[in-house]
Formats: structure tokens, C-alpha cells, sequence
């Protein structure tokens, strides 16, 4: 039953994929797959909070540390299941990098960061990062370095990540005052 589901994942999974043909599509799909990388929020997120005061400085900070804390996460998931990625030629940093794809540290990062910004707003910021956030996951299926089930599964620890973080703000406003 396992090896059938798994099998069922990958060819919905290779259904998705694209081919690398330089076309628009393939470009926009390139595009959306980097735009989840967590070392470009998190320096994205840094700046913000370096320059910004008040509203946008307390919730950089929030938006950081859940970056970093489902980061740690999603590499220890990773490593404990060590699922190969699918096979192929583009990402060669993300295979290189990491190997494995389960769960998928983008996906889960995309979902937690638009569950955040639904819970701290403003409401602009929550819809542009709530559409923005499926685009990253639908792209590291048709770029190739993800299964779908890899997506789900991010999916469901990040929106899980999104609300704990969302539940534990007030604790961690007390406990590290001097990054809010």
C-alpha cells in the first residue's frame, strides 16, 4: 500500500514538472522556487528590522525567529527520514545542499509565513504573502525538486508552525525584549 501511494506521488509529481525549456513559464516557476529560500527572508527580514520601528519592527523579529526555529525543525525531519529528492538536473544547490526532500522546508516556510502574516497584518500584507505562498510550493514541484507529498507534508508543519508562533509571541516578546 506504502510503495503504491508513493508511486501514485511521483506521477502526479512528474505530471507537474516542466520542462527546462527557457520558456516564460519555466522562468516564473524558477522564479517563485528561489523566492522561498530562507537565507533571502532572513536577510530580507534582518533589513526590515534593522531600519524599520514600532509595528514592522516587532513583527520582523517574530517573522525571523520563525524562519530560524521551523528551519532547525524541518532539517532534523529531513534527516530523520532522509527521502531522496526526485531525480534531475536543476537546484543543484538545494541538491547538493540537501539531498533529501522530505518535508519541504520552502513549502512549510511559505505556509507558516502566511499563516504569521494573516495573525499580525495588516490584511494587505497577509493576502500578498497567502497568494505568494502556493506559487513557492507548486514551483518546487514543476522545477523538480520536490514531490508533491513533500509540499502536503510541509504544508501541514508550517501552518502548525504558523499558529504556535502566533500562540507563543507574547512569551517571546517577554523573554527577548531587546529584539522587539
Amino acid at each position: 500500500m506504502f510503495q503504491r501511494l508513493m508511486d501514485f506521488d511521483s506521477r502526479i509529481s512528474r505530471r507537474v514538472r516542466l520542462h527546462q525549456d527557457g520558456s516564460p513559464a519555466w522562468k516564473l516557476a524558477v522564479f517563485f522556487a528561489h523566492s522561498g529560500d530562507s537565507w533571502f527572508w532572513m536577510a530580507g527580514l534582518v533589513v526590515v528590522w534593522l531600519f524599520a520601528r514600532g509595528f514592522w519592527h516587532n513583527h520582523t523579529a517574530l517573522l525571523a525567529i520563525g524562519v530560524g526555529v521551523l528551519a532547525v525543525l524541518v532539517l532534523a525531519i529531513k534527516f530523520t527520514i532522509r527521502r531522496q529528492r526526485p531525480e534531475g538536473e536543476w537546484g543543484a544547490i538545494y541538491r547538493n545542499t540537501d539531498p533529501h526532500s522530505f518535508p519541504s522546508g520552502h513549502a512549510a516556510r511559505a505556509a507558516m509565513l502566511a499563516v504569521m502574516a494573516w495573525g499580525l497584518g495588516p490584511a494587505w500584507f497577509g493576502w500578498v504573502v497567502l497568494i505568494w505562498a502556493p506559487l513557492v510550493s507548486l514551483a518546487r514541484v514543476s522545477t523538480g525538486v520536490h514531490y508533491l507529498s513533500d509540499i502536503l507534508a510541509g504544508w501541514v508543519l508550517g501552518v502548525l508552525a504558523g499558529f504556535a508562533m502566533l500562540a507563543i509571541a507574547p512569551l517571546l516578546v517577554g523573554w527577548f525584549p531587546f529584539l522587539f
